[in-house]
C-alpha cells in the first residue's frame, strides 16, 4: 500500500506483524493460499533474543527459520543501523538451536544461516552450530565481479549487477558470471568435502550440531558457553 511515486523503506516496517499471534495468521493465510505445497520461511535478524523470537516462530507454524547476522549484506542499510544493531550469526544461530532443542520443538523447523559467510570453513562452523543450510550472498555477488561499493539500493551499480539500466548491464557478462558461481559452489563443495574427511565425519548431515568438532581461540567464557564449544587444546 506505498503510494506511487515514493520511496519504499527497507527493510519494511510490516505493520500486519506485532505479535506471534500475528505471525501465526499470516503464516496460515500463506499455506492456505499455496494448498500447504510451499514451505514457508520467515527470517530474522540475529538479536540478543533471537531464540525466544525463533521459539515463537515455530509454534506459529514457520516451516524455515532464516537468521541474518551482523556481517551480512551489501551495506546498504542506514549506517547508524548497520553499525549498532544485530549480533554475530554464530552466537545468535547456536542460541536458537539450543532453545528449540530444549523445547524438543528443533524438530519441527529448519534454521538457514546467513550474514558473513565468507569461506566453506564457515559453512562448516555454521552447520556445526546447528544450521540446517546456509545462504551466501555478497561470496555470490563477488564471484559475479562485485566490488563491494555499497551502491545497490541506489540503482546505478557499476558493475551492472544490481541495475536495471541498460547502459549499465551490459558490463556484466552473464555467462562468465554464471560460471564464476559455479566455480565458487563446486570449490567449497570440495573444501567441505576435505574438511569432512578431516574430521572423521562421512555425511555433512552427520555434522549438523556437533559442536565436539568445534574448538575455540580467543574468546570469552560467556562465549564458549554460548557457542557449547569448548577452548582449543581442551
Amino acid at each position: 500500500m506505498i503510494p506511487r511515486g515514493t520511496d519504499a523503506l527497507s527493510p519494511a516496517p510490516h505493520h500486519d506483524i506485532y505479535s506471534i499471534e500475528d505471525l501465526r495468521q499470516l503464516i496460515y493465510a500463506i499455506k492456505e493460499a499455496t494448498n500447504y505445497e510451499k514451505p514457508v520461511s520467515v527470517k530474522i535478524a540475529a538479536v540478543h533474543n533471537a531464540a525466544a523470537i525463533a521459539s515463537g516462530m515455530v509454534r506459529a507454524g514457520a516451516d524455515i527459520i532464516v537468521i541474518d547476522g551482523l556481517r551480512g549484506a551489501t551495506g546498504a542499510a542506514p549506517k547508524a543501523v548497520r553499525d549498532n544493531v544485530g549480533i554475530p550469526i554464530e552466537l545468535a544461530l547456536a542460541s536458537v538451536d539450543t532453545r528449540l532443542r530444549e523445547e524438543g520443538i528443533r524438530n519441527q523447523a529448519s534454521i538457514v544461516a546467513s550474514g558473513g559467510l565468507r569461506s566453506s570453513g564457515d559453512v562448516a562452523k555454521a552447520i556445526a552450530l546447528g544450521a540446517d543450510a546456509v545462504n551466501i550472498g555478497t561470496a555470490a555477488l563477488i564471484a559475479l565481479g562485485c566490488h563491494v561499493c555499497q551502491q545497490c539500493h541506489t540503482g546505478k551499480c557499476a558493475w551492472g549487477i544490481c541495475s536495471s539500466d541498460p547502459a549499465l548491464t551490459k558490463r556484466i557478462n552473464p555467462e562468465i558470471g554464471a560460471q564464476r558461481v559455479i566455480n565458487l559452489v563446486r570449490g567449497w563443495s570440495l573444501e567441505l568435502k576435505d574438511m569432512l574427511g578431516g574430521m572423521g565425519v562421512n555425511a555433512i548431515e552427520s555434522l549438523r550440531g556437533n559442536r565436539l568438532h568445534l574448538r575455540a581461540v580467543g574468546l570469552t567464557d560467556t562465549e564458549m558457553e554460548t557457542l557449547g564449544v569448548r577452548m582449543a587444546g581442551t
